[in-house]
C-alpha cells in the first residue's frame, strides 16, 4: 500500500508517495531526479548506488524506503553546484580520476564520509574505505590521489 514520506534530501524538503518496500534509489533516481546514485548490480554489492544517510555510506539500491525515516540524505548531487564544485569534486577533476564514471558517485560519497570522519586520512585509510566499491576501470590509483588532493583542500578550506 502506497504511503507519502517527507524525506530530507541534499538539504530540501521533498514528499514522496510510494511503496514502504521501494529502494530509496528508485525514489532518488525516478522521483526526484537526482542522477548521481547509479544503479549497478541491485544487491547491495557494487557501491554504485552509495549515498550518505546521516552521514554514513549506504547502499540506497537496499535501503527500504520504511526505514529512512527524517534522516538527511545527501548524494553526490548535493556536493555542490556547477558555480562552485566541492573540494572531493574538484579533487577528482583534476586527478582525472574518472573513466567511465559508472562507479565514481558512490566512491565519492564514500571518501566524503571518510573525510568528514577522518579529514588526515592516510593512504592506508583511503584504501579500507574505498575497498567495498567495485570498478573496473583501472583508475584506482588516480582515484587515491584525488581523495588525497580532496583531504588537503577540504583543510585549506576550512582553515580559510
Amino acid at each position: 500500500m502506497p504511503r507519502t514520506f517527507q524525506l530530507n534530501v541534499n538539504g530540501s524538503r521533498a514528499a514522496v508517495t510510494c511503496d514502504e518496500n521501494t529502494p530509496l534509489l528508485y525514489v532518488l533516481r525516478n522521483d526526484l531526479e537526482l542522477n548521481g546514485p547509479k544503479f549497478g548490480c541491485g544487491l547491495g554489492q557494487c557501491g554504485a548506488c552509495t549515498v550518505l544517510i546521516n552521514g554514513k555510506p549506504t547502499r540506497s539500491c537496499v535501503k527500504p524506503m520504511r526505514s529512512v525515516g527524517s534522516a538527511a540524505i545527501v548524494t553526490l548531487d548535493g556536493l555542490a553546484n556547477n558555480d562552485s564544485p566541492h573540494p572531493l569534486q574538484r579533487a577528482f577533476i583534476e586527478a582525472q580520476a574518472a573513466q567511465c564514471g559508472y562507479c565514481i558517485p558512490g566512491i565519492m560519497m564514500r571518501a566524503q564520509a571518510l573525510l568528514e570522519r577522518n579529514p588526515g586520512a592516510s593512504e592506508a585509510d583511503i584504501r579500507a574505505a574505498l575497498q567495498p566499491h567495485l570498478c573496473r576501470c583501472g583508475t584506482h590509483m588516480r582515484i587515491l590521489r584525488a581523495v588525497e588532493r580532496a583531504a588537503g583542500l577540504m583543510k585549506a578550506r576550512s582553515s580559510a
